[in-house]
């Protein structure tokens, strides 16, 4: 009727629920608490091999760290103020009771170890990281070529280069290049020289060291790779798109590569332990301003507290990477679902 008023009343509603995790998110969540806990008690237990195998080694930090000259008296008091006169568990257990709060202990030089290793861990990582990039776009660019004619020469090339690079370890790479583009060249510079905050005064320091890591995990990766686009190039919708006339780069792109990268992306994870490791023995050959030259400095010291804050933080950053490469792998595997 008209001019009448239509008044609407609201009916109350009940609150809307959350919506619960569905069952694959509650399943991927308890794995991965499980995966971290694993690693965790992985790098407790490498702690604690690190302060035995410290233990074991002749001398200790005292004496390894002594003027000449000084008397057992004085030895004797330097191991009490570094509590080195107290069980090794004892020492082991108040060193790990520190970590929640960032304390990594005191040098045997009276620094703390958190400053220490903080400020050559950066230099650290920007070096694996440069290199573990630039490893994952040589390795896919490489296999990716290589899978365009299977069985072809490039394909038998790029094989077995990558083979012999990997064979290769990292000092002897190196001592390779500086030979050639250095010595030889005069291209780029032998040594690292640093600024007054610690990091290399020029880019062009970086890119020795970042080769000489890059060259032989290049070729582990290659083959990885190159592996898992044969794999995934025999699935069957890899063979209906073939069929269809798409073109081989098209396949390679859209179904083949797709398929492949969370293999690839565990092998990449998998090298960034292995780059962490060798950029010890680079940054040494190069005089890098890394954890290289705190590593064996403290080695030659005796310097349980550097050793194991160095291995800590190495652990973490590769328990974080591994993470990230498993959390990849399960959201590519399920957008292929």
């Amino acid at each position: 009727m008209a001019g009448q008023l239509i008044t609407q009343t609201s009916v109350p509603t009940a609150p809307t629920a959350a919506v619960p995790w569905g069952p694959r998110a509650r399943a991927a969540t308890t794995r991965i608490a499980l995966v971290l806990l694993k690693r965790a008690l992985l790098l407790a237990a490498l702690l604690a091999l690190v302060f035995a195998g410290v233990e074991l080694l002749p001398g200790d930090a005292a004496s390894a760290t002594s003027e000449r000259g000084e008397s057992a008296a004085d030895l004797a008091l330097r191991r009490h103020a570094l509590g080195l006169d107290r069980p090794v568990l004892e020492r082991f257990w108040d060193w790990m009771s520190g970590l929640p709060t960032g304390d990594l202990g005191t040098s045997a030089h009276g620094e703390r170890v958190a400053d220490l290793v903080t400020t050559a861990f950066p230099n650290t990582l920007v070096l694996s990281g440069t290199a573990l990039l630039l490893t994952a776009l040589l390795s896919v660019t490489l296999a990716s070529w290589a899978a365009l004619r299977p069985e072809g020469r490039l394909d038998r090339i790029v094989t077995g280069a990558s083979t012999a690079v990997f064979a290769v370890p990292e000092f002897v790479v190196a001592v390779a290049l500086v030979l050639v583009l250095s010595l030889w060249t005069g291209w780029l510079p032998a040594v690292t020289l640093t600024d007054s905050d610690g990091t290399p005064s020029s880019w062009t320091m970086l890119i020795l060291p970042v080769l000489a890591l890059t060259v032989p995990q290049t070729g582990w990766n290659t083959r990885i790779a190159r592996a898992a686009l044969a794999d995934e190039a025999r699935a069957p919708y890899v063979e209906a798109a073939v069929f269809d006339g798409l073109a081989p780069r098209r396949v390679l792109l859209l179904h083949v590569l797709p398929g492949a990268l969370p293999t690839i992306a565990a092998g990449l994870a998998t090298s960034s332990g292995v780059l962490l490791g060798g950029a010890v023995a680079v940054e040494t050959i190069f005089n890098y301003p890394g954890i290289g030259a705190v590593l064996t400095s403290a080695v030659a010291d005796r310097d349980t507290p550097v050793i194991a804050g160095v291995t800590m933080l190495a652990g973490a950053a590769i328990t974080v990477v591994l993470l990230v490469a498993d959390l990849l792998r399960d959201v590519l595997t399920a957008g292929r679902r």
